[in-house]
């Protein structure tokens, strides 16, 4: 009997199977802030995630309304298209379909809500959760915990020691720790968590190990 009584998913490559280009965001995004001196033409960018140079260009200097509304129709721009004709992860219907009798489901995206709603409505699943949380409802994306924050004061009836994040990067990882919640990854990359110093509660291929793992917990 798992102490689990609610469960936070990532959407990109874990529920759904899209082709966002990451490599190619981080860039336009980076040479966007280069060009308005926000970074340093030289900044080594490869450790970093978007979200991560966003949050660094305007650390010391809070973005102006033009800028903030440039660099997210940049990020909104990769997105669109990467969305477009993502199908789901298999088995990812019959798994959300056998916990949401019994537990709270809830997403957490770095995307934009209105095109994770979108996202998950076309595929089918947006019946089974209680909360889709995008970037409008975190103060800074993943890595950082603030979306988790927020689902947990909005679902609030759960205890922190119920909660479980599962998810495919190391941001995810992260995301959970500094909150103090499980993160359990799901085809991730040893590598990338152990350089980040991630602990994952467990690791999985496929979707249908989910009901094993939450017992483990």
């Amino acid at each position: 009997m798992t102490k689990t009584r609610g469960v936070i998913f990532d959407m990109d490559n874990t529920l759904l199977r899209s082709s966002i280009d990451f490599a190619g965001m981080k860039k336009a995004v980076a040479d966007l802030l280069i060009a308005r001196g926000r970074l340093h033409v030289n900044m080594d960018i490869s450790s970093y995630t978007t979200s991560q140079i966003i949050e660094f260009a305007r650390v010391n200097q809070p973005f102006t309304r033009e800028l903030d509304r440039e660099v997210w129709e940049t990020v909104e721009r990769f997105e669109k298209a990467g969305m477009e004709g993502a199908v789901l992860e298999d088995h990812v219907t019959t798994i959300l379909a056998q916990l949401a009798p019994d537990f709270a489901l809830s997403v957490l995206t770095n995307n934009a809500r209105s095109a994770a709603c979108k996202a998950l409505e076309e595929t089918g699943i947006t019946s089974y959760f209680n909360l889709i949380a995008g970037r409008e409802q975190m103060t800074a994306l993943k890595p950082s915990p603030s979306g988790v924050h927020y689902i947990l004061r909005e679902l609030s009836g759960i205890p922190l020691s119920s909660w479980v994040l599962i998810g495919d990067s190391w941001i995810d990882g992260k995301a959970a720790g500094d909150a103090g919640i499980p993160y359990i990854s799901y085809k991730a990359s040893a590598d990338d968590l152990r350089m980040r110093g991630v602990t994952a509660a467990a690791n999985m291929d496929s979707f249908l190990e989910i009901p094993e793992k939450l017992a483990l917990l």
